[in-house]
């Protein structure tokens, strides 16, 4: 770790998870999760003997390269190699990434590795930085954090478990300098790339000799993972005050990444309070701190073992998928369906041992659900908005379950939706021609259930493509080119419209695709089942929520009932009362987990923020949890969360 200076960044929280049961230990509190986890999932007991080997490894590769490794000496080139040479024999993709500015001259380059699997989109990733200072073989400071990830990312190539997300590591020079080698690595990535990395676990001196158990944003989401298992095992830990800003977490919390990490100490001194919690004297919790005494002698196994057990089991429970045994429901998405049309959904379920027995909670009234077969039929007669949640339970003994929750808006219905056109329109040979049916005066939303009633005179409609085309451009496939030789197409359709508005030119478009044979459009009728009352897709939260000094808070709203994606002019009012906005960073962050940049820190002792935001969500789907994260990022001023507004729909 590098010696102090004070840094103010900003931070993003983006990745949250699960509980999962750890190896010999309870199971940690809960942890909200972005991505559904299956109900079991076993982190592994990483090996301290194997750890300690490659500490042994970097004493040796110090002492044959005059006693130190830092970013400029061969003794840091061999600590490069030692790591790269072991992922790659693990099966890893290995950068040797050359830190081409910012970086002190002579310094080696940094270290990535990728793990195939997982989602691309969505990154987790583990760093340490590599090099030491002069003055010794740092040891502690940082082989432990270097290593403690070196035999994690050997520990996950061993198991190959299934990834559901992309994992990486980081091995970072210079950062004795001023935190160069990952200043570089972040400024270098496109913009689009910094938003896959959900969350940047950091490990820098996790082995102190007389050390605690700190963590670095501890409030943040990704610090609640690495707090869940020490509260596991009974450990008590605390916020790294020493660390804040002077390790490589800072690059990526400057850039808006979600980060958080373990460190065991450095020079400051321990007190009382801190001795009678975790033993100890008090002293430096590193008394070799920067010296030449940073060696393997300088290391406490037991904080060095619950470090490694901490990380791994952050990464498992962020990243790996759970035992394929278990029940998993598939998620059948939001639904929306009208008072008096009746509605059928398949609900399916994988894993445990089939078959199921089906249940569910909260469905709308005139809606049930078949034990046997998962179906949910009938015909909704209530108006409103319900959370519906689909149990299934295997035939395994004991049997296992799972669940899926997602919910189900039913709008009220009115009358004259439906109109007709029944002028022949030809279809010469290899040409599309369109009939056009204007609806005006209906309410609202199409239907889930409506019709659309097609007659065209053809002697081949095996030639034939038919779509309706929605007044927003959308289209509706109804007849593909099937039929052969037959005649004519006289067919009603029954289409799901109800992401479309009701009002509005709707067209039978019709596509002659091969030679020879002729035909018109005789006549066809569209029927919007009544049109159904759109809901109203903003949503506000009033409730005060604190936010305390150099902390992370959150207000949370619910969209439900709304269909497709939010606007490319999404609108984010936001009211915060605070005594220095300039302390303030802001995002807004999706149901998926994506984050939208509002602000980041500026004007200056300012009192207050009352902002409107202009946001193209146009990704995002409206439904959904979505949050606004305040973080102040200095100390002294604080405030609180008075009152936000989203409205995903905005000019949509």
């Amino acid at each position: 770790m590098r010696r102090s200076n004070v840094i103010r960044r900003g931070v993003l929280a983006a990745v949250a998870v699960s509980a999962l049961v750890l190896s010999g230990a309870p199971a940690p509190a809960a942890v909200q999760t972005g991505v559904a986890a299956p109900a079991t999932l076993t982190s592994p007991d990483l090996s301290l003997s194997n750890v300690k080997a490659h500490l042994d490894q970097f004493q040796t590769i110090a002492n044959n390269n005059g006693g130190n490794r830092s970013s400029r000496s061969t003794g840091y080139t061999g600590s490069v190699n030692y790591v790269y040479d072991r992922l790659t024999a693990a099966g890893f993709t290995v950068v040797k990434q050359p830190c081409t500015s910012g970086c002190t001259s002579g310094s080696g380059p940094n270290v990535i590795a990728d793990w195939p699997g997982g989602d691309p989109d969505q990154v987790i990733m583990l760093g340490a930085h590599l090099d030491g200072v002069s003055a010794g073989p740092g040891i502690n400071d940082n082989a432990s954090g270097s290593a403690t990830i070196l035999e994690i990312a050997l520990t996950l190539a061993a198991q190959n478990p299934t990834m559901l997300k992309h994992v990486r590591f980081g091995w970072w020079t210079d950062e004795e300098q001023g935190l160069n080698g990952s200043d570089f690595y972040v400024d270098q990535l496109p913009a689009a790339e910094r938003a896959k990395i959900q969350a940047y676990y950091n490990f820098d001196m996790v082995g102190s000799i007389n050390g605690g158990y700190f963590i670095n944003r501890i409030t943040s989401e990704a610090g609640q993972v690495l707090k869940a298992y020490y509260d596991s095992i009974g450990v008590e830990t605390e916020e790294n005050y020493e660390g804040a800003g002077r390790s490589d977490d800072a690059s990526f919390n400057a850039a808006g990444i979600e980060t958080s990490g373990v460190a065991a100490g450095a020079s400051y001194r321990k007190t009382a309070e801190q001795v009678a919690k975790w033993g100890g004297t008090q002293s430096a919790f590193d008394p070799c701190y920067h010296a030449s005494c940073d060696t393997t002698g300088n290391i406490s196994d037991t904080i060095l073992d619950r470090a490694g057990d901490a990380a791994t089991y952050a990464l498992w429970t962020t990243a790996v998928a759970g035992d394929p045994a278990d029940v998993v429901v598939a998620d059948s998405g939001d639904q929306s369906s009208a008072v008096g049309v009746a509605v059928s959904l398949n609900t399916s379920a994988s894993g445990g041992t089939a078959p199921y027995s089906w249940s569910t909670s909260g469905l709308p009234a005139g809606l049930s659900i078949d034990a046997s077969t998962g179906q949910i039929t009938g015909t909704p007669t209530t108006a409103g908005t319900s959370t519906v949640t689909v149990t299934a339970i295997d035939s395994a003994s004991p049997p296992r379950s799972g669940s899926a929750t997602f919910t189900w808006a039913v709008y009220p219905t009115s009358g004259g939706c439906s109109d007709s056109n029944n002028t022949d329109v030809a279809i010469p040979d290899n040409s599309s021609v369109e009939s056009t049916i204007v609806i005006s005066g209906c309410a609202g939303n199409a239907s889930a259930t409506s019709a659309v009633e097609v007659h065209i005179v053809h002697t081949y409609i095996g030639d034939l493509v038919v779509n309706l085309v929605a007044p927003d451009g959308t289209t509706y496939l109804l007849h593909n080119r099937t039929g052969s030789g037959t005649d004519n197409i006289d067919q009603t359709y029954t289409v799901n419209l109800a992401g479309e508005a009701a009002n509005g030119a709707w067209k039978l478009r019709v596509q002659d695709a091969a030679s020879v044979d002729t035909g018109h459009i005789n006549s066809w009728a569209l029927d919007l089942g009544g049109g159904t009352v759109p809901p109203d897709c903003g949503a506000t939260n009033d409730t005060d929520v604190t936010i305390p000094d150099l902390s992370t808070a959150e207000s949370s709203v619910t969209v439900s009932g709304c269909t497709g994606n939010a606007s490319a002019t999404s609108t984010v009012e936001v009211h915060i009362v605070h005594t220095f906005r300039g302390d303030l960073v802001v995002h807004l962050v999706a149901p998926d987990g994506s984050t939208y940049l509002l602000r980041n820190g500026g004007g200056g002792s300012a009192d207050n923020l009352d902002e409107t935001y202009t946001v193209d969500l146009s990704n995002e789907t409206r439904n959904g949890t979505w949050k606004l994260r305040v973080q102040d990022t200095t100390r002294r001023d604080t405030g609180y969360i008075n009152s936000w507004t989203l409205d995903p729909a905005s000019g949509g």
